[in-house]
């Protein structure tokens, strides 16, 4: 028996690490989301005609000042998993009245899945 990871132990590892964003969306805490984040993440999408882009900081802040999403419905719809390279689509109904769909991609840093970019659609 090898000691390498299974394909099972890597969507639990990848599902983990989205579970941090999941439970910072519904506690309303940029921090809470943190540790499913590589230091240097990204995050890309529009808001209206507006793009909203740069470091993930800003959806950290955004997420303190719009508050906990206690209501959240969410869905991890796929995960696909390359080596050390993962996307993963998410569908989240009621993040405080917005309707998003996010896809992630990962990477395996030392040994431990992070979120190294978000892009986002807001749905009207």
């Amino acid at each position: 028996m090898s000691d390498a990871p299974t394909m099972v132990n890597e969507y639990d590892a990848i599902t983990q690490t989205i579970q941090h964003y999941i439970d910072g969306a519904k506690s309303g805490r940029g921090d809470d989301m943190k540790p499913g984040f590589h230091q240097d993440a990204t995050i890309f999408g529009y808001v209206g005609p507006d793009l909203f882009a740069g470091p993930i900081q800003g959806l950290f802040d955004w997420n303190d000042q719009n508050g906990p999403a206690t209501e959240l419905e969410l869905r991890i719809a796929s995960i696909e998993i390359a080596g050390t390279i993962a996307m993963a689509r998410l569908e989240m109904d009621n993040w405080t009245g917005h309707r998003f769909t996010d896809m992630l991609t990962l990477l395996k840093v030392d040994g431990e899945w992070k979120i190294m970019n978000k892009v986002f659609h807001l749905h009207g």
